[in-house]
């Protein structure tokens, strides 16, 4: 069975019209949550679907648009469901996300750490993790804001999941002509300079070849000023359902 994609949200950090950029990636019978921001709890009441629903939630970075919703998710499958939700998290950001995020927030009798709020399952950079039969994912270490650790995702061997991301002209042309990479599912900034961000004109500038397989996502709310402007790329939109 294809793998299918739903995002909660599309929207840039400040954007309040499309949410915060996290995703859902259905896998036959598993189902991920690619991050967990702050409008994350919101869009899945919005879709009717209840938080024990989620098999397991893999963060890309930490900040509140893709975080921001964690506390939430963790009080709730405690409390309600009585158990605690799979947290897949890159080795380097294990500490920053429990100690400069979470730690104010969760802490309480019973809850000291950041295992004790989640199952915890430490992923390495560069290797293919199986999450599920038909799921794997690798991290790829990529540049967001200096100093602070940042991942892109590798699924299944031939989708690339860009979190946020400057932009990697030389990592995007490997991935399609050495690693047989058919999808881009990349961030995009609108409108000034790209400083922590990928700039819609750096994008135009890659070849046809690469822009046919990129969908867009992370746009601001301006993103409906620009439609026919990105050549071959397409927006992703949140809530409908893609097969990838």
């Amino acid at each position: 069975m294809p793998l299918r994609l739903q995002m909660l949200g599309t929207g840039s950090a400040f954007a309040k019209k499309y949410y915060n950029n996290n995703a859902i990636l259905y896998a036959e019978d598993y189902t991920l949550l690619i991050d967990c921001g702050i409008t994350a709890p919101l869009s899945l009441h919005q879709l009717d679907k209840s938080l024990d629903e989620i098999d397991g939630i893999l963060i890309t970075h930490i900040h509140g648009d893709h975080v921001g919703g964690l506390e939430e998710f963790a009080f709730r499958m405690k409390f309600i469901w009585g158990r605690k939700p799979v947290l897949y998290i890159a080795d380097k950001l294990v500490h920053p996300l429990w100690e400069h995020t979470l730690k104010g927030g969760l802490t309480q009798e019973g809850i000291a750490s950041l295992e004790d709020a989640f199952e915890v399952k430490v992923l390495s950079e560069g290797t293919a993790h199986h999450l599920s039969p038909g799921l794997s994912v690798e991290l790829i270490q990529t540049p967001h804001i200096p100093g602070k650790d940042s991942y892109s995702l590798y699924i299944n061997g031939e989708i690339f999941y860009s979190a946020d991301m400057i932009f990697q002209r030389d990592l995007l042309t490997r991935l399609v002509e050495e690693r047989n990479c058919r999808k881009i599912l990349h961030e995009v900034q609108l409108q000034g300079p790209g400083q922590v961000h990928t700039e819609l004109k750096q994008l135009l500038s890659l070849p046809a070849e690469i822009r046919r397989i990129i969908l867009l996502m992370h746009y601001g709310d301006e993103m409906e000023n620009f439609i026919g402007q990105t050549e071959e790329m397409e927006f992703l939109r949140q809530h409908q359902i893609y097969t990838l």
